[in-house]
């Protein structure tokens, strides 16, 4: 499959382009550091604005056209029968990362029974487990790394294992009839 491109993407201050699988003219859509649940991905504007509000029409079209067609192919590729889609809008909603984007979290019924039912999701996203930006700060080679605030099993993943994820999801969303 031919690379989505050679011009770098980030997000905020964050170099991610080997973990983008999709980009249109406005947008783009990458590979989760820390994913809450299987396929948690995010779809950002390709300009660095911090807020929704910050969009232009064109760019608040193709997001959310762009978000709309993300999730079509999670939903398949993850065998889920819903999505949670969600956007903190600025740092009093929990935004970690001063760059716009949009959490679509593939959902399975009762996936987060044990974590006390569905809405479990939404501490998820507010809580450590949900910080975007500690996650890629603490996972950058230029920066010295802070220990592990949780314990849990879920680690960050390591730059390998997103873009060879980003490339699945990228050949998914060449084959999806949009």
């Amino acid at each position: 499959m031919p690379p989505l491109g050679t011009t770098p993407v980030y997000f905020g201050n964050f170099l991610v382009t080997s973990q983008v699988f999709h980009k249109t003219a406005h947008s783009f859509a990458l590979v989760n550091i820390k994913p809450l649940l299987p396929g948690h991905v995010l779809v950002s504007p390709l300009r660095a604005a911090k807020r929704l509000s910050d969009l232009d029409h064109a760019e608040i079209t193709d997001l959310f056209l762009t978000v709309q067609q993300v999730g079509k192919m999670v939903e398949r590729v993850y065998g889920a029968s819903s999505l949670n889609i969600a956007i903190q809008d600025g740092p009093a909603a929990g935004q970690s990362v001063p760059h716009l984007h949009t959490h679509i979290i593939p959902r399975q019924s009762a996936d987060l029974d044990e974590q006390g039912g569905s809405d479990a999701i939404y501490g998820m996203l507010e809580g450590e487990d949900g910080d975007i930006g500690r996650h890629l700060w603490e996972s950058s080679r230029k920066r010295p790394k802070f220990p592990a605030v949780d314990d849990s099993a879920r680690k960050p993943r390591s730059e390998p294992e997103m873009a060879e994820e980003a490339q699945k999801l990228a050949q998914e969303m060449a084959r999806q009839h949009l």
